[in-house]
């Protein structure tokens, strides 16, 4: 049964991953707030005002970072050079996080994108 909480999702995550991405969501929580949390095609969704800005996913050998927009992607593809990165993601290592300072720029841009 898929976790229907992030709590949850979270829990079912082998380390380092679960520590990982929990890093990931503390850091969101801790740029805005204002966030919401879901779960949305399986996967920890981050809400706001009722729009998705953020996603984080687990996978076998990587994990994801999704502002929710691969035009946001675009204009920062100069700071994910590092990154193996998709049309509206990009992959990281399972045991270390993405530094704050990028996932804060992606996550106000996408806020700002929305708004």
């Amino acid at each position: 049964m898929p976790a229907a909480t992030i709590d949850e999702y979270l829990a079912e995550l082998p380390e380092p991953k679960r520590s990982t991405l929990a890093a990931v969501r503390a850091m969101l929580l801790e740029i805005e707030p204002g966030l919401t949390e879901t779960i949305g095609w399986g996967a920890p969704i981050f809400k706001f005002n009722g729009k998705n800005v953020a996603g984080i996913c687990a996978f076998k050998n990587h994990l994801v970072f999704s502002p929710q927009s691969a035009a946001v992607l675009e204009a920062n593809a100069s700071l994910l050079t590092d990154y193996v990165v998709a049309k509206s993601s990009f992959q990281f290592a399972v045991d270390q996080a993405p530094p704050k300072s990028l996932i804060e720029t992606l996550l106000r841009a996408r806020i700002t994108e929305i708004s």
